[in-house]
């Protein structure tokens, strides 16, 4: 097990959904990738916000959660862009892996599953519905940048093969410097400068997805495209249909508890949340604890 690559799982962990949710993504992951490390990030000035009850599930799981700064970090507040900020903190691991809180763990993995040197890994995104193919030429052109030749096939979204699109709901990459640069202050810098091209119309909550395939060009690296299997996003087209049974998912994206409940899933959430920290519901942790919260480690 030596020879893996190191890795850490971070998220968001933010009230007052995310910091629920963050739990039993940090269950599935103490359950199914108990080999890397686990980080929740919340916006410096909402920490005191968190429910007691979170700190401790943390804590009792092994993970930290660590503040970061938003206020002031874009032109205007862009909530979406929080995944980006937290992918900017320092870690000590070779590869970090940014989770959406709304993803769960169904089955054992490894870090190999996920990292790639020289690459980024991520998905192929479930559908692009916001513009039409040619806005790709004002995207890549505000950088002085040629579209790309390659063409891939969205999620969920049938129909002809479009410019290389991808989730931000998993996206692995390397800690260590290409050129001098970390691959998340280049996707930080991209999204910041496509941020202020005005006449790009949806550039949010979008921008994070937009700016990701560029971001990876910018840093010197490549796309590793994940199979399905291993960012499975539910909801959508997929409403109302089970998951397949003919291969197997390592993790799903299910956007909401009921999508997770559609799918048969909610009861594994509790269950794994149970064996970790003793309660179906993490705020059950701390009822009727009055003491202050503690104060996580910076």
């Amino acid at each position: 097990m030596s020879d893996q690559p190191s890795l850490t799982l971070i998220y968001i962990v933010e009230p007052p959904d995310y910091q629920v949710m963050a739990c039993t993504l940090l269950a599935s992951i103490r359950e199914f990738f108990p080999q890397v490390q686990a980080i929740g990030y919340c916006p410096e000035h909402r920490m005191e916000d968190l429910h007691p009850a979170v700190f401790k599930a943390h804590e009792m799981m092994g993970a930290e959660i660590r503040p970061m700064k938003t206020l002031g970090m874009w032109d205007d507040p862009y909530p979406h862009g929080n995944k980006i900020l937290a992918c900017r903190e320092r870690r000590d691991t070779a590869f970090s892996a940014f989770v959406d809180s709304d993803v769960l763990f169904l089955r054992p993995n490894v870090p190999e599953n996920l990292c790639r040197p020289g690459h980024v890994s991520c998905s192929v995104a479930a559908s692009m519905q916001w513009a039409g193919q040619e806005v790709w030429d004002t995207i890549y052109g505000a950088f002085d940048m040629p579209v790309p030749t390659e063409r891939i096939r969205l999620m969920r979204q049938p129909g002809r093969p479009v410019v290389p699109y991808f989730s931000s709901g998993l996206v692995a990459f390397p800690e260590d410097e290409v050129n001098g640069k970390r691959f998340a202050d280049v996707w930080y810098d991209t999204a910041r400068q496509l941020d202020r091209v005005e006449t790009l119309e949806n550039r949010r909550p979008y921008l994070d997805q937009m700016t990701l395939p560029l971001a990876i060009r910018r840093a010197g690296l490549a796309w590793n495209i994940l199979p399905e299997e291993q960012h499975y996003i539910l909801g959508g087209r997929l409403r109302g249909q089970d998951l397949p049974t003919d291969r197997e998912i390592f993790t799903v994206h299910y956007r909401s508890q009921k999508v997770l409940r559609e799918v048969g899933l909610h009861e594994l959430g509790k269950r794994l949340l149970t064996e970790r920290t003793g309660v179906p519901y993490v705020r059950r942790l701390t009822e009727g604890d009055t003491r202050p919260k503690a104060v996580a480690r910076a």
